[in-house]
């Protein structure tokens, strides 16, 4: 349905070293990185991210949230320990869902500037 999904942070450097080591283990690279831009994706951008005066405002209960689809469980405890890493926070620790289904396993965290991502694998059947 999507094409792409940009979002605004305060500090573009930060976010660089942030979403670099948070979605190589999921097998997406940074594509494109100017001054104030980077984009990420597998073989074309999906994700932009621009430093911007006036960031969306961090709201945990809004119910906002961007999920990246993981190539297997341990690309999920990747993806969450290089966020504990780099600056990100706990939003739930990688593992199985069963109240979403019980092949689904994802961890949470989130970013230094509040936004709330997951990475999900949909375990075989």
């Amino acid at each position: 349905m999507f094409d792409h999904v940009s979002i605004g942070v305060k500090d573009l450097d930060r976010s660089l070293r942030f979403y670099d080591a948070i979605l190589t283990p999921l097998g997406y690279e940074r594509l494109s990185k100017t001054d104030t831009v980077l984009g990420y994706g597998s073989d074309r951008i999906s994700l932009w991210i621009a430093k911007v005066e006036s960031p969306v405002p961090a709201d945990r209960s809004s119910g906002l949230h961007f999920c990246f689809i993981a190539p297997d469980a341990a690309a999920v405890d990747a993806f969450h320990a290089a966020g504990i890493s780099n600056g990100g926070e706990d939003n739930g620790l990688p593992g199985l869902r069963p109240e979403y289904s019980q092949f689904y396993y994802a961890g949470f965290i989130i970013d230094p500037d509040g936004y709330r991502l997951e990475a999900f694998f949909k375990i075989p059947e």
